[in-house]
């Protein structure tokens, strides 16, 4: 069984030879991690069973070696330190009104799409290949208009988040017709909602502004035959049965921290395969390696039973993970019996 078709059976709530993991790393994490083993190569060894590549918005630095990036829509990223090399804190507001009339979707570069998956596409035969449009709906739309601002306005000024969302929604199934040109296996969106309890803005505004929407989005991955994965940080649990009717095939990041793994996995494990469980927020930055074997062994024994599951931690291994930590997360992966 290749690792594509692993994944592909997991998805389908199949038992597998062996579970199916993924394990990410912010820049640092990285780094630090091949600098450890000698070897920059070494990620390419660990056992992934899925390769990438991304759309969240082309970003140049605004200045050699100044840490600030803007991206295509404009949106300016302070990327120094304290970032752990990735996303960045934002800067300034591109919306400071509810007033469309300030902005526009930027053209897509489809150029820039093809070429991405051109640079994966050689690299790993036998790999789930999946295409990753980061700051979905929600999430661009308050890098624009502030979170603060976008939060009150869908309380007083509903029309403008409609159209805001609308504009954001056209351009997302634009990227999404673009990669479904390509020979990938599914698209996972990245798009957070939650909070360490309940929902940033609630079920009722995320059903309201954010659900049909991206229903919209989910229908044009569907119609071509592809799967569907959604990360979103966060306790979400109130919306999974929305998700589950609009389409959705696997949620990402399933954190210990936030949810009872165990009741998730029964109550909604017949219709929704989850990604991740192992916790990347207390157990691999704090633990012993041997508790991270036995942890991760005790995960990987509960929700990859039956199918449904793709081990992982909870979300990218970060920086402050030692390394010791990390190499025991990597061999419990690879030697599951």
């Amino acid at each position: 069984m290749t690792r594509r078709e692993r994944v592909i059976e997991a998805i389908r709530h199949k038992q597998t030879d062996l579970i199916p993991y993924q394990i990410g790393f912010t820049r640092r994490a990285e780094e630090k991690f091949i600098a450890h083993i000698g070897d920059r190569n070494v990620l390419t060894n660990i056992g992934n069973h899925m390769d990438s590549f991304s759309y969240w918005g082309h970003r140049e630095e605004t200045a050699p070696g100044s840490g600030y990036f803007k991206d295509d829509f404009g949106v300016l990223w302070n990327c120094g330190s304290g970032t752990d090399g990735d996303l960045g804190m934002l800067e300034g507001c591109l919306m400071p009104e509810p007033d469309m009339s300030l902005y526009r979707p930027p053209k897509l570069d489809e150029a820039r799409i093809r070429a991405d998956y051109e640079a994966m596409a050689p690299r790993k035969a036998g790999y789930f290949r999946v295409f990753i449009p980061s700051l979905l709906l929600f999430e661009r739309a308050w890098t624009l208009r502030g979170m603060e601002n976008l939060l009150i306005d869908m309380v007083c000024e509903p029309e403008f988040v409609d159209e805001l969302l609308d504009a954001l929604c056209d351009h997302f199934l634009h990227v999404v017709r673009v990669a479904m040109e390509l020979d990938i296996d599914g698209v996972h969106f990245g798009d957070d909602w939650g909070q360490q309890k309940g929902m940033i803005m609630g079920p009722t505004h995320w059903r309201k502004f954010i659900k049909p929407r991206l229903a919209r989005i989910y229908d044009a991955v569907k119609a071509a035959g592809k799967l569907v994965s959604q990360h979103s940080c966060g306790d979400i649990e109130e919306i999974f049965p929305d998700l589950i009717d609009i389409g959705l095939d696997v949620y990402q990041t399933l954190s210990p921290e936030i949810y009872d793994i165990a009741k998730v996995k029964r109550e909604y494990g017949r219709n929704l395969a989850f990604w991740g469980g192992i916790s990347s927020q207390h157990l691999l930055p704090h633990a012993m390696p041997d508790e991270i074997r036995r942890v991760t062994r005790e995960t990987i024994s509960l929700m990859g039973c039956g199918g449904g599951y793709i081990a992982s931690p909870s979300h990218v291994v970060t920086g402050d993970v030692p390394i010791e930590n990390i190499l025991a997360l990597i061999e419990t992966m690879q030697d599951q019996c």
